[in-house]
């Protein structure tokens, strides 16, 4: 080429006639149909994914009308898709028999997937406190490898925000709470099953995420040993016996097996105990009323036996 010339590269025609807004739509997200056993769950996924009512009226509306949202996937390196946002629909596609699902394909990172993947599920009006805790945790650490503080004492002016103040930014949550909810995740499987079928209180399990594994599963049996829930006080005592070294199954079973103050003059029925004995139409209300009836009648009962 002579020294002069000018380095001009041709475009070719499609470039040369499209337009701007043309260049642009094809740089848009496009929604695919994608193969059902293309599509997997997101890696250590914290939201649960239940057979229940919820479910059953979600695959009915899928057999009505279909998935009419789009899933959010990343293509993964072996192959398929991982599902970010979707896995309850994608397990009612599932339930519902159908082949394939509206997906939309992003290429993202692993921390962009773990905010986008959460934020999307923390908009659930039900979320377990164990589905919060591991959520927590993983947006946290996704947050500190973005670059957002990671240290919990600094206070310098100026420099980044914290990452737990950040997550709880976008959260109902304080930051103090989010640390609270993420303290869960060092209970063993079976106290967080606790605290989510509300066996055990969210603040007293806190408390009790300080007890090693070991501490844990002895408190675990002297609690079904003496049938008790823990209180509040109860778990901040055993947390501090703990930290003195003074943590046994003994100590446990001592402590649980205090009498509460409040149990001295009250009785609880759990509601679903009480279910069984009424129809499904049945108020709080109407229960309350019969169970006064039945209890009078049983009085009564009682009384004519004593006066024989």
């Amino acid at each position: 080429m002579p020294k002069g010339s000018l380095n001009v590269s041709l475009k070719g025609a499609d470039d040369i006639f499209s337009t701007e807004e043309s260049r642009q739509e094809q740089q848009r997200e496009q929604v695919q149909q994608i193969p059902i056993g293309e599509l997997f769950p997101f890696k250590n996924h914290p939201f649960k994914v239940l057979d229940d009512e919820s479910m059953q009226r979600t695959v009915e509306s899928v057999e009505q009308y279909g998935v009419l949202s789009p899933l959010i996937a990343r293509p993964r390196p072996e192959g398929g898709y991982e599902i970010i946002s979707g896995h309850r629909r994608q397990h009612a596609a599932q339930l519902a028999g159908l082949d394939a699902l509206p997906v939309i394909v992003r290429q993202m990172d692993d921390d962009a997937a773990v905010l986008l993947m959460v934020d999307s599920n923390l908009q659930r009006e039900n979320i377990l406190p164990s589905e919060r805790a591991f959520a927590y945790k993983m947006k946290l650490e996704a947050l500190k490898n973005q670059g957002a503080r990671s240290d919990l004492t600094s206070c310098q002016v100026g420099t980044k925000f914290r990452a737990d103040e950040l997550l709880a930014e976008n959260s109902s949550e304080s930051a103090r709470n989010v640390q609270r909810f993420i303290r869960l995740t060092n209970l063993v499987p079976e106290l967080l099953d606790m605290v989510d079928e509300k066996k055990i209180a969210f603040n007293p399990a806190v408390e009790l995420s300080y007890l090693d594994e070991s501490q844990q599963r002895d408190f675990l049996e002297a609690m079904n040993d003496t049938q008790n829930a823990p209180s509040l006080s109860q778990a901040q005592r055993l947390k501090k016996l703990a930290q003195e070294g003074h943590f046994s199954y003994d100590v446990a079973f001592a402590v649980m097996g205090e009498e509460k103050k409040d149990e001295l003059d009250k009785v609880v029925i759990k509601n679903d105990t009480l279910r069984k004995y009424f129809p499904r139409s049945y108020t709080p209300k109407q229960m309350e009323d019969t169970i006064i009836k039945l209890l009078e009648q049983w009085q009564r009962k009682q009384q004519r036996q004593n006066e024989r």
